[in-house]
């Protein structure tokens, strides 16, 4: 058992805190920004709430972390009432946000000044896969703190690695959301076009989801996109953060992006629709209009 904080009470960032007191056992301390969530977890889970990121961190060994974006991430980490101001030396620090390279690579570098470890482990597998206790997640960091880490980090995942130094683990999610806004893009067209040419789709899904065109998409979304339904975690707002984030890494790399910078398009019309709290399935919204 260790001690361990987790700041941030979103709809992956509770149920993993959950996870890591119930499943895995670990003493824990919550810490969300509106501090009546922090109480409704503690009151759901048990263990303690804190009123600041530094009143969370004191005296833990772990301290995890699920926010919004860079500066969300700044602002826990470094802020006024910041993590890194209350940790003890040795802590490892665990941020699953999905964030940029370059931020994990500044906090990596602030962390070791301060004694502690940094490790960016953003996840994939959605609200679902944060229920359900089995997430990948995607690391990114110096190999002792990571080995330390990754039992703790298993009692929310399936599915754990690290993947290089510092940003691995923000650059692996980048692939991993390029490969899904190309993925739901071809769904939507696919299952638009059977719509035209008067298929059962549920049929037609049946059978090509068990050959060369099937993905975790088709199988967890072909059916619900076909009935309209796009209520299922992810929102299309968070998507258009993600890419805008790989975007402008491709940027700095030299990757050419032309499918994604499409999609990432494709999504903003979403948004405009009203769409904005619609999940990534509701790309075939946009063809069906």
């Amino acid at each position: 058992m260790a001690k361990v904080a987790f700041l941030g009470l979103g709809v992956m960032g509770y149920p993993m805190a959950g996870h890591l007191k119930n499943k895995g056992g670990h003493e824990v301390t919550v810490y969300n920004r509106t501090f009546a969530k922090a109480e409704a977890w503690v009151a759901q889970h048990g263990g303690k709430a804190a009123r600041t990121p530094k009143e969370a961190a004191e005296g833990q060994d772990f301290v995890f972390a699920c926010v919004g974006n860079d500066d969300d991430l700044r602002a826990v980490m470094t802020g006024a009432d910041g993590a890194f101001h209350g940790a003890k030396a040795g802590a490892i620090f665990v941020d699953n946000t999905t964030a940029s390279a370059e931020v994990a690579r500044e906090l990596h570098v602030a962390a070791q000044k301060k004694g502690l470890a940094f490790i960016d482990a953003p996840v994939s597998g959605g609200q679902a896969g944060a229920e359900n206790g089995v997430l990948t997640v995607m690391c990114g960091g110096d190999a002792d703190p990571y080995a330390r880490a990754e039992p703790v980090i298993m009692s929310f995942a399936r599915a754990c690695r690290l993947l290089g130094p510092s940003g691995a683990g923000q650059l692996t999610k980048m692939m991993n959301q390029i490969c899904i806004a190309g993925l739901v893009q071809g769904l939507a067209e696919s299952i638009h076009f059977g719509k035209r040419a008067g298929l059962d789709i549920e049929a037609v899904l049946d059978v090509i989801s068990k050959g060369a065109a099937g993905s975790w998409q088709m199988e967890n979304r072909g059916k619900t996109m076909n009935a309209g339904k796009f209520d299922f975690g992810f929102a299309v707002d968070w998507m258009r953060k993600d890419l805008g984030i790989v975007l402008d890494e491709a940027r700095k790399n030299g990757a050419h992006l032309p499918v994604t910078a499409l999609v990432d398009q494709f999504y903003s019309e979403v948004q405009k629709m009203g769409g904005k709290r619609w999940d990534t399935s509701s790309l075939i919204a946009r063809l069906e209009r």
